[in-house]
């Protein structure tokens, strides 16, 4: 349907002397043989006036921004633009001269796009592919490679998105935008834009961790990322991480997760869990009788997630899952060891604010250091004693009102109560037991 009206507006658009091409990601994506329902239209050799009266007939076109020369039709959800000239005048985002220019010219047009394989043009109605920088044969060579020096500095994002393109697509960076990423400061980007761009590597490609692989090799994990870099030959005990680096495991259980993600809650949020987990390890880990060990980690690294995560996000959900995953995350298969009770179980799950996540990002941690056997023992026991914890909060149990009805008085007291009639609940004791129990109880402050 959409592609109809593209092609509609196309012909209008010839019929007054102009050219509507598809462009951008749209064009990279169909060549890749992936699915991309963001169309993005470029019409050339139109002016502005004539362009908008055409798009008129299609309903009422909403201009974004003042100067971007991009027009939205709501009801198709779709965006056409006119090509733009810009011209850096200060270190933020939003610092740029913007000039609609829509006789600029196709290759200059090109030419002011970050990457290769993003500055290839499709006509709408032909299906000719323009293609000034060899992006095709990048596309087929898996390679990210900038286009214009003095143009692609001028924003400094582009550093991240080749990284997350990279990650997203399993392709090379070229050596020669590694060298140029090297040189670009990173620190006047907005958290908003730095998260947009995390996001889409940790939860758009199979491998996010070639996305702080790449930054690694740029020298950028500096100032948006410096808790992950902190992680960097932080030893490990050999004997539960062969790969014997605490960085070398995150990104190992970044990837793990990724193979969760789809099947979990909040996939973000639990790929942001994967990243942070061991974020405590930078400051705890010592060698203590010739072995190494970290111990609280989990606790200690609370402080350092809240402070990574209020760099890049403002997303307070978001920091409350990471802290709440990373302080649990060793205890699932802790219990399965232990084969600990269902009192025990039934009190972790409680705390998890999101169970399922939980047990895939125990597993994750655990998958290069126990066989598939295993981690589906492993699976199998914490999956089955979810379900005995979630039968026994389906069951009746102790209310707020159920104390006031038996004469407990609601004053400062009153939460030790239920918090006691919880712990029976957990503990599977039935309603009219537990309600007995808590009349009997003795507060111990």
């Amino acid at each position: 349907m959409k592609e109809q009206i593209v092609k509609q507006i196309a012909e209008l658009i010839k019929q007054k002397g102009g050219r509507a091409f598809y462009v951008g990601g749209y064009v990279r994506d169909k060549l890749l043989g992936l699915d991309n329902k963001d169309i993005d239209i470029e019409v050339h050799g139109l002016s502005e006036e004539d362009l908008l009266s055409i798009l008129e007939e299609f309903g009422f076109p909403m201009k974004i921004g003042k100067t971007f020369g991009i027009y939205s039709i709501r009801k198709y959800n779709l965006d056409i633009a006119l090509p733009r000239t810009e011209r850096k005048t200060g270190n933020k985002h939003q610092d740029f001269d913007i000039t609609i220019d829509p006789f600029v010219g196709y290759e200059n047009a090109c030419k002011r796009r970050d990457f290769t394989i993003n500055a290839l043009m499709e006509d709408v109605l032909t299906g000719e592919i323009i293609d000034y920088f060899n992006g095709q044969k990048d596309l087929e060579n898996k390679i990210i490679r900038h286009i214009k020096d003095e143009i692609f500095i001028e924003d400094p994002l582009r550093v991240l998105r080749a990284c997350q393109f990279a990650s997203r697509f399993s392709f090379k960076i070229a050596n020669e935008t590694i060298e140029l990423c090297k040189k670009i400061d990173l620190k006047y980007l907005s958290k908003e834009r730095v998260e947009e761009e995390l996001k889409k590597a940790l939860l758009k490609g199979e491998k996010p961790s070639i996305f702080f692989e790449y930054l690694k090799q740029m020298n950028q994990l500096d100032y948006w990322f410096k808790e992950i870099k902190d992680l960097i030959d932080v030893k490990q005990d050999l004997i539960y991480h062969p790969e014997g680096d605490a960085y070398v495991h995150t990104m190992q259980v970044l990837d793990n997760c990724a193979i969760y993600k789809e099947i979990c809650e909040k996939p973000y949020y639990f790929m942001m869990s994967s990243l942070c987990h061991d974020l405590g390890k930078a400051v705890t880990t010592k060698e203590i009788n010739g072995r190494i060990h970290a111990y609280e980690h989990e606790i200690k690294g609370i402080p350092i997630i809240d402070n990574f995560i209020k760099r890049i996000s403002t997303n307070k959900e978001l920091r409350k899952y990471v802290k709440n995953l990373a302080l649990l995350h060793m205890k699932p298969t802790l219990y399965y060891r232990n084969k600990s009770s269902i009192k025990s179980t039934n009190k972790l799950f409680d705390e998890a604010l999101y169970k399922k996540d939980l047990i895939y990002l125990s597993l994750a941690d655990n998958r290069k250091r126990r066989s598939d056997e295993e981690l589906e023992e492993i699976k199998k026991f914490l999956f089955e004693r979810l379900d005995i914890y979630n039968e026994y909060m389906s069951r009746p149990y102790v209310t707020g009102d159920d104390l006031l009805k038996v004469g407990i008085v609601a004053n400062e007291d009153f939460k030790y109560y239920l918090e006691y009639a919880h712990k029976l609940r957990l503990a599977g004791v039935n309603k009219q037991s537990a309600l007995k129990s808590v009349q009997q109880y003795k507060i111990k402050k």
